[in-house]
């Protein structure tokens, strides 16, 4: 998590380009591990209702993002 933390350093920049490309980055960087905690958890037998009620979303809302993965 050496790279969470730089970025999140970073997004605190006072140079406002340095600290929107590093939220930026932040940003990709959840996306990624969202799928794979989405992933895992339907791996494990997870439904969609309480994978979304985990993130605080409908489970519509993570099916329409997910559910083709």
């Amino acid at each position: 998590m050496t790279e969470a933390t730089d970025l999140a350093s970073r997004a605190g920049d006072r140079d406002p380009r340095v600290g929107l490309r590093a939220v930026a980055a932040l940003r990709r960087l959840l996306e990624q591990l969202e799928a794979v905690q989405v992933r895992s958890a339907r791996v494990q037998g997870w439904s969609w209702q309480e994978i979304a009620a985990e993130l605080g979303v409908s489970r519509q809302a993570v099916h329409k993002k997910h559910g083709r993965n």
